[in-house]
């Protein structure tokens, strides 16, 4: 089975990490960042590039060192510098990075000052109270640090990213079986999937498992029976597969995409009329009076269709019952991108290129925000290169047709809550997209207080991926979402969506009261590279789990309305 690009991806990451935890330049450790981030965002695998000829090292932040070390991973399957810098690693540092809270600072620190080489030595520099010796180790993080090494290891979960590319690749495979599609958690589009569901109509479900069993990707076969096929792929990552009759395709579609929670609750309604709802379809005594269809079944417990991505028992039942059910933000609705870098800071592609790439997007509008000069190493713009970016966006805008290149800066919110940059700079900009950075470690109101702070100033637009979360490896700062949601009203502020797959935040719940409180979100891609704009997805998904309608979102606007939302 060729080498996925996320697995490609994984291997990248892990050797930056590796990198920096031993002292690595950063220059070099920033490459495989970027590069992770660039093959994370390829619309095709990598494996058929090569096969179609294409030169890698052209694809930007690749270069033909990395573009080299990619080809020898699609040919070994192995990464023989990540094996070296494992092999070369001291202790149990590898596990250590893989515990929330720890970055490679931190754990340099740790084995530097404290000695702590395996996880056993980290319980006891806890135990002794010697955390507390180092800069930037409160009580916070003491407390999470001892929590997970106590507690048993959760199963593992994969980001949505992670597990479209898997199933996506595996439903390509299955297809010729009969019709496939996979179910679950997957298709409510949770952030994260524990495993994949997967149903194909066919009459002999024994031939569907057989040729489970034989695709590449399997690392072991768990079970094969005659109607259900378990296997763990490469990755890491369960697969269910389950042969169904057409006439229960419906039914058993709706069983198993879940949740439990509102599976419960339509059973509870088949009951009321005296029928049982399963897999297998919605009886009346023996006889099966719907079950071909979810649509089918819906309408016989007197619901309209529910979509997937609300079927989590959170109102959607009864406002399905009610003909209250919102109708959901669509892909196509996006008209533009409110988060866009360049390379002027530590994005891949030059401004034009980045708005030739929207325009292919369909898009009217990006807004170019390239970082502050907070962020060093990102090469932040100070006033002066803000000044020159300007100029350059004004020139391009003189050559476009229907499109149009917003003036933008992510500019990095300070400590005490003021800003990067002077308002005299910010009040030259279209749109000022707000961050935090730095400092996650503040106790829960010093953290509100200084995002509140920063919605304060009267030429902020948006705050981007407010709890600051990076999912599988940060946990979202303390920060209470209220009062930053309560704030963002008051000021006139809007709530940024981030699509990026390792953020996807605000997460579904925040989104939810976000809307409820009359706060417009920008789902936005935060894209550094050309391909990085398809991370839209994404954060659709996610607006949709969050009952989000077109006007809930700001940038499904025409420019023209989109203009007069951003004056605040």
């Amino acid at each position: 089975m060729p080498v996925q690009n996320a697995e490609i991806a994984a291997m990248f990451d892990q050797a930056a990490e590796l990198l920096e935890i031993g002292g690595e330049n950063q220059f070099r450790v920033r490459a495989y960042r970027r590069a992770t981030r660039e093959i994370e965002g390829l619309p095709k695998a990598v494996t058929s590039l090569l096969e179609s000829g294409s030169d890698l090292s052209e694809l930007p932040g690749i270069g033909k060192d990395l573009a080299g070390k990619i080809a020898d991973i699609v040919k070994t399957g192995h990464f023989d510098l990540l094996d070296m810098l494992k092999r070369k690693l001291p202790g149990e540092l590898g596990d250590i990075a893989a515990l929330p809270g720890l970055g490679p600072k931190r754990i340099k620190l740790l084995y530097d000052k404290l000695k702590a080489r395996t996880l056993k030595d980290l319980r006891q520099v806890i135990k002794a109270g010697r955390l507390r010796e180092l800069r930037g180790f409160g009580p916070g993080i003491e407390k999470k640090l001892l929590g997970a090494l106590e507690r048993p290891q959760a199963p593992k979960r994969f980001k949505l990213s992670v597990a479209e590319a898997e199933a996506e690749a595996l439903v390509a495979f299955l297809r010729g079986s009969g019709r496939a599609v996979v179910a679950g958690s997957y298709r409510r589009r949770r952030d994260t999937v524990g495993d994949l569901d997967v149903l194909v109509t066919a009459k002999n479900g024994a031939a569907v498992g057989n040729r489970l069993v034989e695709y590449e990707n399997v690392a072991q076969v768990v079970a094969h029976g005659p109607t259900r096929t378990t296997v763990m792929l490469r990755s890491g990552l369960q697969v269910d597969v389950r042969a169904v009759p057409e006439e229960s395709y419906g039914a058993a579609l709706l069983y198993f995409t879940g949740s439990k929670a509102h599976n419960i609750a339509l059973r509870g309604l088949a009951n009321q009329h005296g029928w049982k709802l399963n897999e297998y379809g919605l009886f009346s005594g023996k006889r099966r009076i719907a079950g071909a269809t979810e649509k089918d079944v819906y309408e016989k417990l007197g619901l309209a269709f529910i979509p997937p991505e609300l079927r989590e028992d959170r109102g959607e039942v009864a406002a399905s019952r009610a003909g209250r059910l919102p109708t959901l933000v669509k892909l196509s609705d996006v008209r533009g991108d409110l988060h866009v870098h360049s390379d002027w800071t530590d994005g891949t592609v030059p401004i034009a290129g980045m708005a030739e790439a929207a325009q292919a997007q369909g898009y009217e509008y990006i807004a170019l925000t390239d970082h502050s000069r907070r962020v060093a190493m990102a090469h932040g713009l100070d006033p002066a290169r803000l000044a020159r970016q300007i100029h350059e966006i004004d020139r391009l805008n003189e050559k476009f047709k229907n499109f149009t290149i917003l003036k933008g800066i992510e500019v990095d919110i300070l400590r005490d809550g003021s800003l990067d940059l002077p308002d005299s700079s910010l009040a030259k900009l279209d749109v000022v997209v707000a961050a935090v950075h730095s400092h996650f470690d503040l106790p829960r109101q010093a953290q509100t207080d200084r995002v509140v702070r920063a919605l304060e100033n009267r030429h902020v637009t948006i705050l981007a991926h407010p709890t600051g979360r990076l999912i599988g490896e940060r946990d979202p700062y303390a920060i209470d979402m209220d009062a930053v949601i309560s704030a963002a009203l008051k000021t006139g502020c809007y709530l940024e969506l981030n699509s990026e797959p390792d953020r996807l935040d605000l997460n579904d719940f925040h989104a939810h009261a976000a809307k409820l409180a009359g706060v417009k979100l920008a789902v936005s891609t935060d894209s550094h590279s050309i391909d990085a704009f398809q991370y839209m997805r994404f954060g659709i998904d996610q607006a949709r789990r969050a009952w989000l309608t077109a006007d809930d979102v700001l940038n499904t606007r025409p420019l023209e309305k989109l203009r007069k939302l951003l004056k605040r």
